[in-house]
């Protein structure tokens, strides 16, 4: 395996503020806290020491067990985070199909790598990765499908509500569906990860599988869907109910993003809350009795007394559950793709008005996965990796530009036929002068069966070119599905046809780098 990386903004294939938040952050310093830097992150953990009290310590560890009680194996030593030197770096996900796309898998690879590097550095802190599960989201058409060697699969719970709490029944039938993709010889892996996807509801079924790929690296995964965490976070909910502050402070930012020619992810709304419960997902709106959510209504008193008693019935919005991720974990950073980090970008006076330590926000790791079909389809017509960003008309004109001119340029041959005919006939005058008829017969035959000879040429040329054709679409289809990032469609999975799923994910954490603002390319080939 080879490992290479190319700027994002010379592969041509990342957007003008994908680009701007990973490469030029000078751009963006005015709506953060903190740049990411090793050194920017060494200050936010002391200042994240400062605000994040034991007592919200003890009630994270609690929860933390109470949501593993019945995970199986190792767990996570939960008591490292009771001491105040212990910190996390987190990512987060909706609760995609068998962890859905590979970009799902190098956003957690790399918060672990982050960590680790951190922890290497700074032994006197301690630093947990962290997996955010997006257990509250209703986007249904996120979470039903995934695309495995090419081929779309999908599931219909048939439910609604919060995702995290569908029952997984329909899951049985696609696991068979994976299952059928690998040969009995390739199964040792897969089946083991197949049957972790499991559980009392998808939250469950998820949280099973993210640990059993990755628990033996210390990754610990946190379900924003619980009581006693949403206690910690039952006075900002009551204040937004009230002052609805969020879209006061996201307005004021939004106007500032589009003048600086950022693009808006989200847009605030008066109340940035759901009402849920098993099934039933609603937004809270201010009425002039009070408030209401679908069918349901309550007065003012009512609904502030019950954020009280049942603070798991409040679900932040888009826009402020990373407010929540941050009062209830001692977090210093979030790793996220461009989309997350732009909407990130839209928060800081949230934070500010809700008197919460805004983390260092990073733009995750992009990764090209060249694998080893690929490669041999790319060695054989002479494409260089740094190829394959091109546009696919573009590179067929250059290989056959380079590949044409020299096999179908018959200007020597046709100079050399001249001289030979012409020889041809001078010779057989020189015997005999009535021989020239004879002698132009012979020339005329001669050209015929060069012109044939170039014919068959010309057809096994473009044979081999229209090959070389179909080569360069089957290669930019594998790596550019419908022109965007493999990572972003193609299940991890789908780099595993040998069943080897550890040995994969141990080279693609090998791969990340999260100090780096490149686009890492691995190249799976036999010639490296």
């Amino acid at each position: 395996m080879r490992i290479t990386e190319i700027n994002r903004e010379e592969s041509g294939i990342f957007s003008d503020q994908h680009i701007r938040l990973v490469h030029k952050q000078e751009e963006i310093e005015k709506y953060v806290q903190r740049l990411f830097s090793e050194e920017m992150l060494v200050h936010q953990v002391e200042a994240k020491k400062f605000e994040f009290k034991d007592e919200k310590r003890a009630i994270l560890v609690e929860a933390l067990k109470s949501q593993y009680a019945k995970v199986e194996g190792n767990k996570p030593d939960f008591d490292r985070l009771l001491s105040p030197n212990t910190f996390t770096v987190t990512t987060g996900h909706q609760l995609t199909l068998l962890v859905g796309p590979m970009y799902f898998v190098v956003k957690i690879l790399e918060v672990i790598k982050l960590a680790a590097e951190l922890n290497s550095k700074y032994p006197n802190t301690d630093i947990v990765p962290v997996f955010w599960m997006a257990t509250e989201d209703h986007d249904f058409e996120e979470i039903q499908g995934t695309n495995l060697f090419n081929q779309s699969l999908s599931v219909d719970y048939g439910q609604r509500g919060p995702v995290g709490r569908f029952s997984i029944e329909a899951l049985e039938a696609f696991k068979s569906e994976v299952l059928d993709f690998f040969g009995e010889d390739k199964r040792s892996e897969i089946e083991p990860l197949l049957d972790a996807y499991n559980g009392s509801n998808l939250a469950d079924a998820t949280r099973n599988l993210v640990h059993h790929l990755f628990g033996d690296k210390g990754l610990v995964i946190v379900d924003g869907d619980d009581p006693s965490l949403k206690q910690l976070f039952a006075p900002i909910v009551v204040e937004e109910l009230k002052f609805g502050k969020t879209q006061t402070a996201v307005h004021d930012t939004n106007e500032s993003l589009e003048a600086d020619g950022f693009k808006i992810q989200v847009h605030a709304r008066p109340i940035n809350l759901f009402y849920i419960e098993n099934g039933f997902r609603e937004r809270i709106i201010r009425t002039e009795s009070g408030f209401e959510a679908g069918d349901k209504q309550w007065s003012e008193q009512e609904l502030f007394d019950l954020v009280e008693s049942n603070p798991e019935c409040f679900s932040p919005n888009a826009l402020m559950r990373p407010l929540y991720q941050e009062v209830i974990l001692p977090n210093i950073s979030y790793v996220g793709g461009a989309g997350e980090i732009s909407y990130w970008l839209q928060l800081k006076g949230v934070f500010d008005a809700y008197s919460t330590l805004y983390p260092i926000i990073k733009v995750r790791n992009s990764v090209l996965w060249i694998d080893r079909t690929t490669s041999k389809r790319m060695d054989k017509i002479d494409m260089d990796w740094k190829q394959v960003f091109k546009d696919v008309d573009l590179l067929k004109k250059e290989y056959v530009k380079h590949h044409a001119s020299d096999e179908l340029d018959f200007s020597d041959l046709n100079q050399f036929v001249e001289k030979l005919t012409a020889e041809m006939e001078a010779r057989a005058l020189s015997v005999d002068a009535n021989m020239g008829k004879f002698a132009g017969a012979e020339a005329a035959r001669l050209e015929k069966q060069l012109d044939n000879f170039k014919a068959k040429l010309i057809k096994a040329a473009k044979g081999q070119h229209d090959q070389a054709m179909k080569s360069i679409e089957t290669i930019k289809d594998r790596l550019f599905p419908g022109g965007g990032l493999q990572e972003r469609s193609a299940n991890f999975l789908s780099f595993c046809a040998d069943g080897s799923v550890k040995a994969n994910l141990d080279q693609l954490y090998e791969a990340l780098n999260p100090f780096s603002e490149n686009l890492i390319v691995l190249i799976d080939s036999d010639s490296v």
